[in-house]
């Protein structure tokens, strides 16, 4: 078999209908959404299948409903005899990849982003805040503007998703500000249509109480390799993942370095597990043009099928 890595998508890679046809199609997508129904005792396939866009878009709904729809896919490519060597997901979507790697079970995961999503929600609306994404700066010249605007308020980097797309989240006024500084050397500001300033200290109070639920949760050593959001690497010991998992919340995704890692461990078949295609999209940006990596989306029964077919075709 390929050397396969499974990326998880986290908030913004939602859309209404996700997982209905693999739900209608298999059992093991089936028990999936059922479990997460019991567990978070919310309509997960109606906010999948039916919406609207905001209701599903409320980080609340959205937390369950997006991991439903990872767990789901996983569940069926795991059917399929697929497994990962190395698992990575995207803030939200690193809950998936814990799973992926059986570090955290299936119901466990359900738990927790379901906590994590109720508890952001509650600090949000506590603390109105802002995301920006900032194009065409590295990350050193933009964090310097960063560092410079934070005597006016709360502003932190959010996202290293590539090498000159990043995102940054805070105070309103005080992102608004890093955002005018950052275009006046070049760079394009697009603000994002969140909720709240996720990864800063406007949700704080969310990563305290969350610690605690964290440290009620079982946590194994994982059976493939999994690269860490706040650390850009590998980790292979539980409990040093729990305390890990415990900075999530406040600290920056350091996506681009994470994904640096998958030419280190030769990983040449990377498969989006989830809804949508961002973190696809981001793997070609990354990856060099002349690294041999095929990269699939897995985020409808269609594409399921296609990627199955070909991993397998190509097995070695």
């Amino acid at each position: 078999m390929k050397n396969v890595a499974f990326l998880f998508p986290g908030q913004g890679s939602q859309s209404v209908g996700m997982g209905e046809d693999i739900y209608e199609a298999f059992s093991e997508a089936k028990d999936i959404f059922h479990t997460a129904e019991r567990i978070t005792e919310m309509p997960v396939r109606e906010l999948c299948f039916k919406g609207p866009m905001d209701r599903l878009t409320q980080t609340v709904n959205l937390q369950p409903a997006v991991t439903a729809v990872n767990l789901a896919y996983l569940a069926l490519l795991n059917r399929e005899g697929i497994f990962p060597r190395l698992t990575a997901g995207h803030s939200l979507g690193e809950y998936s990849a814990l799973c992926a790697a059986g570090v955290i079970s299936t119901e466990d995961t359900l738990k927790l982003v379901y906590r994590r999503g109720a508890l952001m929600h509650r600090e949000a609306e506590k603390n109105k805040g802002a995301m920006h994404a900032i194009v065409g700066l590295p990350i050193e010249v933009l964090q310097e503007i960063v560092v410079s605007a934070q005597s006016d308020g709360i502003v932190a980097v959010a996202n290293h998703n590539t090498e000159k797309q990043i995102v940054i989240t805070g105070s309103p006024d005080v992102v608004e500000k890093v955002s005018a500084a950052a275009a006046q050397k070049g760079a394009r500001a697009i603000p994002l249509k969140v909720s709240g300033a996720w990864h800063s200290q406007l949700i704080e109070g969310a990563q305290q109480e969350f610690g605690d639920v964290l440290s009620h949760t079982t946590f194994k050593a994982p059976q493939c390799d999994i690269v860490m959001n706040v650390t850009g690497e590998t980790v292979s010991d539980p409990e040093a993942i729990r305390t890990i998992m415990g900075r999530q919340l406040c600290s920056p995704v350091r996506w681009y370095p994470s994904m640096q890692s998958l030419m280190t461990q030769k990983i040449d078949v990377v498969i989006e597990v989830g809804p949508g295609k961002v973190l696809a999209g981001l793997t070609r940006q990354i990856l060099p043009k002349d690294y041999p990596c095929k990269v699939y989306t897995v985020n409808s029964l269609k594409n399921l099928e296609q990627a199955v077919r070909e991993i397998k075709n190509t097995a070695v």
